[in-house]
């Protein structure tokens, strides 16, 4: 089958994912609030990927695209361009089949996600704060050491590896009447959407996206991508523009998008980290703070709430 990188994964895409990454992915845990279930007058079913490998769902993208590569392939290494989980998650990723990782970090980053990328082991590239400067140095890197270049979102096998977790989910809790995921570039909300949708075609699906950051709530009112938004936000791992191919997904899966201000989302980061006596960061949090911004959409319902991830630079905390 000859498919584009960015080309949306299907149903069996996914489960040859899921396959792909059970010897090296964690199955992560649903916990639950009965505190925040109140508070929220809803049933929430919180996906732990924050205790994912490297501290977020993104191991499981990035591992998928590792382990699709042909030997000749991997022999060359990958590169990406990341600010943090994306970055960590694939030089992890590369670790699992001994190769190289190139990560492309803009100047700026949060200093304990750039910290965790090292440590995994990955060779660091810096550059300027900017999208044109990213791909630019992939692009020097790519020539340099022919890495593959493995995208954080518009990648159709981290798609799919993103989209595990809505197959693991609806193992663990079949009986959801609804599902919501942050939304920054896209990989997981689409992955997530088209997993959960061939399982079970009359699930809810919700996006969470910062307001200082919504081009995917834009993009989706005006029927077509807008990519002028200049993020504001505190949600760093949610700062990217939605891609061209997720935003295909969340249309065609109907994805409802509630956006939420900063002070909304970290004050829902400290229910959770008071509730649910979990770390998570704040853009994990968008997602209980969308619940709780328009408690009406979930009222009774049984809902599937994914954090994100826990990498939390805890001497810069946003409260």
């Amino acid at each position: 089958m000859n498919t584009r990188m960015d080309d949306l994964p299907g149903i069996d895409q996914i489960r040859d994912a899921a396959a792909r990454i059970a010897p090296h992915a964690r199955v992560t845990p649903v916990l639950r609030s009965a505190a925040l279930d109140a508070l929220s007058g809803a049933e929430l079913h919180f996906k732990g990927e924050h205790l994912q490998r490297g501290g977020a769902f993104k191991f499981r993208g990035a591992c998928n695209a590792v382990w699709a590569l042909s030997d000749e392939q991997a022999a060359h290494g990958v590169v990406t361009h990341s600010s943090g989980n994306h970055g960590n998650a694939l030089a992890l990723a590369a670790a699992t089949r001994g190769i190289a990782a190139h990560v492309v970090v803009p100047e700026g980053a949060v200093r304990a996600k750039v910290a965790a990328i090292e440590r995994a082991g990955a060779i660091l590239h810096r550059c300027a704060p900017n999208q044109a400067a990213r791909e630019a140095m992939c692009a020097d890197v790519q020539r340099s050491t022919g890495a593959l270049l493995v995208h954080p979102y518009a990648n159709t096998n981290v798609m799919a590896g993103q989209g595990t977790l809505a197959l693991e989910l609806l193992q663990q809790a079949p009986q959801l009447d609804a599902l919501i995921t942050p939304v920054g570039g896209g990989g997981l909300a689409s992955g997530v959407a088209i997993a959960a949708h061939a399982l079970k075609p009359e699930l809810a699906l919700f996006g969470a996206e910062p307001l200082g950051a919504d081009d995917a709530a834009r993009s989706l009112a005006q029927g077509d991508r807008v990519t002028t938004v200049v993020p504001d936000t505190v949600c760093d791992g949610l700062r990217a523009l939605v891609g061209e191919r997720n935003l295909d997904a969340l249309r065609l899966h109907r994805v409802e998008l509630i956006t939420v201000s900063d002070a909304e989302t970290i004050a829902a980061m400290q229910w959770l980290w008071t509730e649910l006596k979990q770390v998570v960061e704040v853009s994990s949090a968008t997602v209980l703070a969308a619940i709780l911004k328009q408690p009406q959409r979930f009222a009774g319902k049984r809902v599937g709430v994914v954090l994100t991830g826990g990498n939390v630079d805890l001497q810069a905390l946003p409260w």
